[in-house]
């Protein structure tokens, strides 16, 4: 028996007969729930500038720096 005929006998033995695309379905679900949770990690910072705001503008008075020429802790 040739090599390429007991590959053949091989794939052949080893062959199933499912769905490929379902086969790769468990993927699919943890990168979406993967990209899910980033997303809701980078959502959680949404406007921290403006809830420190109030801080900053202490700070710079506290140590004397001139604040109004760069918006401390304002966002654009």
């Amino acid at each position: 028996m040739n090599l390429a005929a007991l590959v053949v006998q091989t794939a052949a033995e080893h062959a199933e007969s499912g769905n490929v695309a379902l086969e790769t379905l468990p993927f699919f679900v943890i990168a979406a729930a993967v990209f899910t949770l980033l997303g809701l990690v980078a959502f959680s910072y949404r406007n921290v500038a403006n809830r420190h705001a109030a801080k900053a503008e202490a700070w710079a008075a506290e140590h004397g720096h001139d604040h109004e020429g760069h918006g401390a802790g304002h966002g654009h």
